[in-house]
């Protein structure tokens, strides 16, 4: 498939092409809607120009004629919207509404102006002795579904990974749910996209993604004493 978005930040997720499709086709048709248009102001702007020995001259209003004008412009929109819809749908429910079995979960907790991330440790739970938190530094593996759990002590934030194509806004007093698979080891940035005061613009993460090997070594490290 050709990279019509090819000026957007490399795609490393399992969801990003399909959702970098959807982004694809709002983009182009809202620019051919754009030219069009243009287009049409165009005509009428050099047809109805003003040239001498040529008087203006009083059109009679047809409402056949001013209904089509409204109503056919109305119902190209639509279509193209009911378009997008059928296509973004199903790819806003596979990223927002379900979630693919997984072993990892990761407690991602945002405040003013930092990044908690709380991983459960090897009993898999939340809440005892062996939890491990880590500011600003979310290490996963690739190849591997991975949920998120996400929480504010403060204020709205919202977590956003341009290379996932991951984007979630977090409300103070619930746990969010969500989910990721990276396809490409390397490291990326997770900045806060939402404002949320005057240190909003350093509240930033990053995401390690390495390799099977290289997450399981990463992991008998911080839990050498487990």
């Amino acid at each position: 498939m050709l990279n019509w978005m090819r000026w957007l930040p490399e795609n490393v997720s399992t969801y990003g092409g399909e959702i970098d499709a959807v982004i694809a086709l709002i983009y182009y048709v809202t620019l051919a809607w754009f030219f069009l248009t243009l287009g049409v102001f165009g005509f009428f702007l050099i047809r109805y120009r003003r040239r001498d020995g040529r008087r203006a001259t009083y059109v009679a209003g047809e409402r056949l004629r001013e209904a089509a004008w409204i109503l056919v412009p109305v119902a190209v929109v639509l279509v193209l919207d009911f378009w997008i819809d059928l296509r973004g749908g199903p790819v806003w429910a596979k990223v927002k509404t379900t979630m693919p079995p997984t072993e990892l979960t990761i407690q991602v907790t945002a405040k003013q102006f930092n990044w908690e991330i709380l991983y459960p440790g090897p009993d898999g739970k939340f809440g005892t002795e062996d939890d491990r938190q880590f500011d600003n530094e979310l290490h996963v593996p690739v190849g591997k579904p991975v949920r998120l759990v996400l929480k504010s002590k403060d204020v709205i934030h919202s977590l956003f990974s341009p290379n996932l194509r991951f984007k979630q806004d977090i409300v103070p007093g619930r746990a969010i749910p969500a989910w990721f698979e990276a396809t490409k080891p390397g490291k990326y940035e997770l900045p806060c996209a939402e404002l949320c005061g005057f240190g909003h613009s350093g509240m930033k993460a990053w995401l390690y993604v390495h390799s099977p090997e290289e997450y399981q070594k990463w992991v008998k490290e911080q839990w050498a004493s487990s």
